[in-house]
């Protein structure tokens, strides 16, 4: 983890690899896929080019809405999300958020930290 609360991890896996496998884990866990977007597509439409890059957004409203009653503010960080992306050298990698980063900054305690920390979880099963 850098200093600001992100982990990266390198997936094993290629880039569509990766997302695919993402998905299905997070599908498989119960929760929902909201968005999947793709700022490289994004960025070809505009007459622009960037490495694969595509956010993955997705949570479970059993699990988040209540933390967001207790800390309003945490409407903010969800849905949770995982940055896959490639860079010049095929490398794919993952990044997150930690579920101690957001709990801190939004005042929830510890205790309530565990459901914010699936990006442990997911990606682990990718490295």
């Amino acid at each position: 983890m850098n200093g600001n609360g992100i982990v990266t991890r390198r997936s094993r896996y290629g880039f569509d690899e990766t997302v695919s496998r993402l998905t299905a884990l997070i599908q498989g866990k119960g929760a929902q896929i909201f968005a999947v977007i793709d700022h490289a597509g994004e960025a070809a439409a505009a007459g622009l080019s960037m490495r694969p890059t595509k956010v993955i957004v997705f949570g479970s409203p059993t699990a988040g809405t209540p933390l967001m009653i207790a800390a309003p503010t945490l409407a903010i960080d969800l849905p949770l999300k995982i940055l896959v992306a490639e860079d010049e050298d095929g490398t794919v990698s993952m990044a997150y958020n930690t579920a101690e980063y957001i709990a801190d900054r939004h005042g929830l305690a510890r205790s309530q930290a565990a459901a914010l920390g699936a990006g442990d979880a997911l990606t682990a099963a990718l490295v």
